[in-house]
């Protein structure tokens, strides 16, 4: 079958329910096998649901009138006004942190001139002018000493140094926290739920509030899978190149400019792969022969 693309759009007529149950049960699945493997069980997670319905039916009543708030909630939500109450009382949990100091300086290191060429992310020396590893330390915060920015990028894998040399590199090609949990359920919170909002907001709008879109092909084998993860890689690299300093480019035309910089943007890049699911059986006819046949 040969590649094609999709995006989400509104639905056009008829009840929206039952596709949207249909689209649920490939929602909640990959949650349910992660909750399921780090011992959440269904009570924990039926909490969040709650408060997440709570959230949203609050924000589609904005400017309802407050005497009546629970009661619409309650209404749009199914729970019972005491339910509601109950919930908003709660603190809001705290989100783990996935923005940092780490994550901005490699990302410069893998994208921004002078410090990465067309090969990619150049050796640095440690210390010195521009560029070196000091100063890319000191572009991205002067709150953290570069040695230790240094030392915590070689403890997670990311960065090696020559000390013959007095040199540093990258060693990873993605910012990937293993030995963090928080930072990586972080890392999935941020993505996957900006990816999720983005969709929503498209379905339930014109269809192209945000860009969402993915390429989806079949009839492959096992070693063209390896080819087309090398080739995704190399693309998402090529995007980081050019994406990463036009964006800056933009920041700092902003700020010259004093425009409000009260904006953010996450943009993604993904791919699954698995065997094929088995495709439906298509309905077999008998057809009686017509005369002269």
């Amino acid at each position: 079958m040969n590649p094609t693309t999709e995006s989400t759009n509104p639905p056009a007529h008829g009840d929206p329910a039952q596709p949207l149950m249909a689209a649920l049960d490939a929602l909640l699945e990959p949650l349910a096998q992660l909750c399921v493997g780090k011992g959440v069980p269904i009570q924990a997670a039926e909490e969040q649901l709650r408060r997440a319905f709570v959230k949203a039916a609050r924000q589609a009543c904005d400017g309802a009138n407050p005497q009546r708030l629970n009661s619409r909630i309650s209404a749009l939500t199914g729970l019972t006004r005491r339910e509601v109450t109950r919930i908003e009382a709660l603190a809001e949990p705290a989100r783990p942190t996935t923005r940092s100091a780490l994550t901005e300086l490699f990302t410069r290191w893998m994208t921004l001139p002078p410090y990465c060429g067309s090969d990619g992310p150049l050796e640095l020396a440690r210390q010195g002018d521009e560029p070196s590893f000091e100063s890319l330390a000191a572009s991205v915060t002067r709150d953290v000493h570069p040695r230790s920015l240094l030392e915590a990028l070689c403890r997670l894998g990311l960065a090696e140094q020559d000390a013959t040399r007095d040199t540093v590199r990258l060693s990873a090609r993605a910012f990937v926290p293993r030995d963090q949990w928080a930072q990586m359920v972080g890392f999935l919170g941020d993505n996957v739920g900006d990816h999720l909002r983005a969709a929503v907001t498209n379905v339930l709008g014109q269809g192209n509030e945000h860009f969402e879109q993915s390429l989806y092909a079949d009839e492959l084998s096992s070693q063209s899978l390896q080819m087309a993860r090398s080739i995704v890689s190399d693309q998402w690299q090529r995007l980081m190149t050019e994406v990463v300093p036009q964006l800056e480019a933009l920041m700092q035309a902003d700020a010259l400019a004093k425009r409000p910089q009260d904006q953010c943007l996450r943009l993604g890049l993904y791919s699954w792969m698995q065997v094929m699911p088995p495709q439906p059986l298509q309905p077999h006819h008998n057809e009686a022969p017509t005369e002269g046949d």
